[in-house]
């Protein structure tokens, strides 16, 4: 039995602990208690275990989801901040790309490690390329089988292979770029290409020949232009096995060349002026002083007694130019026994024409015609450019007394490269040079390729120079000169 002291004990004990679980009754336990449904769980929901945190997804690489050309940025920067360009130029020239290719490895094994063995061998390439050479036209230099390179542009490339021109997938990434090109290729040479001086000539290490032009001249951007000439320098041999001339024209341009006939190469832009001049100036003899004047070093002779000259534009302050008459002048005073002018193109004509007539028999240049008459024009004309009140007849007269035989040179249908004319210079009638012509190149039309087809024939005149040639111990075959065809290509 309860007395009302127990009762009230119980009271105070519950106040006292009021979370304490209700006593058992009878051994049995009691069922928890359920929290109110408006009210938080509370204690049972904070002992339940917890989900596992996320894991944090791995970071990508510092590459990823860039373009190639993007990549390739990002490496050069990041190899620069490194200080690796420079240390570059400490070392000699076969340890560079070794240390190159070893410090782009290490940075895309640490930040590109997605790329595949192709995309990785690409960006590597592109990037030796941009640091060491000239960035995206190494691949065109690289290809023998490219003559030209037309770049209009960072956008826009062209090549020429077998004589045709075609777009190529090559770009660079913006004009800075292909400006930066630019001017590392001219300061190879010593040039430079400014605002000041937004035109220039130089030249690659291979002897190729390079123009280059940038705005604000150039409306749409920097504009460059490459003339190859190759490792394989092609002598007159190479030249009769491609069709550009028969072997009985190739004879008789050797026993010219020998018994020292003066000879103008003629002809238009590209069509191979000066590949021929390098060739024939191998039929020079050994014994004989050769001194060589161009504004671009382009002519490789093969004999080991040659002086090679090349003029110099201003420098900065616009002055020290030295020009091709400058160099001719001092040339003369070298004791050369032939001298050979990459290209007459201005009031040099007169002291070249004055060479050849005075000593220095078997002389050579190039010079731009279309034709053998046009020549003699031409360098009529140059002559005037060099300020000298000359009668037009006392120019005619130094020039025929003076050139002996005009090479003309056409590039074809097709793109090849033909000897078109070899006309030999007799002398004047009044007031007029003349001329006849020994052999001569026909176009009869194209074949299934598009390309020229034609006939080479001998027009059965015989030169007056075929005493020179007796003169200098040469037999030449008795038929030479007999009207003939001489090829069909």
């Amino acid at each position: 039995m309860i007395t009302r002291l127990d009762y009230l004990r119980s009271l105070r004990d519950d106040k006292a602990a009021p979370d304490q679980p209700p006593k058992e009754a009878h051994g049995a336990p009691s069922p928890p208690a359920r929290p109110a449904p408006d009210q938080p769980a509370g204690p049972l929901l904070k002992d339940a275990p917890r989900p596992p945190a996320p894991t944090p997804a791995p970071r990508p690489p510092a590459f990823e989801g860039q373009t190639r050309t993007d990549l390739q940025r990002t490496l050069h920067a990041r190899l620069i901040q490194g200080a690796t360009v420079q240390e570059l130029e400490k070392l000699p020239e076969p340890r560079r790309r070794e240390v190159l290719l070893r410090a782009a490895e290490a940075l895309l094994d640490k930040e590109a490690g997605h790329l595949s063995f192709s995309a990785r061998r690409d960006v590597l390439d592109d990037l030796l390329d941009e640091v060491l050479g000239f960035g995206p036209l190494e691949k065109l230099l690289r290809d023998p089988g490219i003559s030209d390179i037309v770049v209009n542009g960072a956008e826009q490339v062209f090549v020429e292979r077998a004589g045709r021109l075609a777009r190529s997938e090559i770009t660079f990434q913006d004009d800075e770029h292909l400006l930066k090109i630019i001017r590392r290729i001219v300061s190879t040479v010593g040039r430079r290409v400014d605002d000041s001086s937004p035109m220039v000539d130089a030249r690659l290490p291979d002897g190729s020949r390079v123009n280059a032009i940038i705005p604000p001249l150039a409306i749409k951007g920097p504009m460059l232009s490459i003339r190859r000439f190759g490792a394989h320098r092609l002598n007159v041999t190479d030249l009769v096995s491609l069709g550009a001339l028969p072997r009985e024209v190739a004879d008789f341009l050797q026993a010219a060349v020998r018994a020292k006939l003066n000879i103008i190469v003629s002809g238009g832009t590209g069509s191979g002026k000066t590949t021929l001049l390098n060739a024939l100036s191998a039929f020079i003899p050994e014994g004989e002083r050769i001194i060589t004047i161009e504004d671009t070093a382009e002519l490789q002779l093969q004999q080991e007694h040659v002086g090679a000259l090349e003029s110099r534009p201003p420098n900065v302050e616009g002055e020290g130019r030295v020009t091709i008459r400058d160099l001719l002048f001092n040339a003369l005073r070298m004791r050369p026994n032939r001298i050979i002018i990459g290209e007459c193109r201005g009031a040099e004509a007169l002291d070249m024409l004055q060479a050849m007539n005075t000593g220095h028999a078997g002389s050579m240049t190039t010079l731009h015609a279309n034709t053998p008459r046009d020549t003699l024009s031409r360098l009529e004309m140059m002559v005037m450019m060099c300020g000298l009140e000359l009668p037009l007849r006392a120019i005619r007269q130094q020039v025929a007394g003076s050139v002996n035989l005009i090479v003309q040179v056409s590039r074809v249908t097709g793109g090849g490269r033909k000897v078109t004319s070899v006309t030999e210079v007799t002398g004047m009638e009044g007031d007029v040079i003349t001329m006849q012509e020994l052999f001569r190149y026909h176009q009869l039309g194209v074949d299934l390729t598009g390309r020229a087809r034609g006939r080479f024939e001998s027009t059965g005149v015989r030169p007056q120079c075929e005493q020179r040639f007796t003169e200098a111990g040469l037999n030449l075959p008795a038929d030479m000169f007999r009207q003939r065809d001489l090829l069909d290509t």
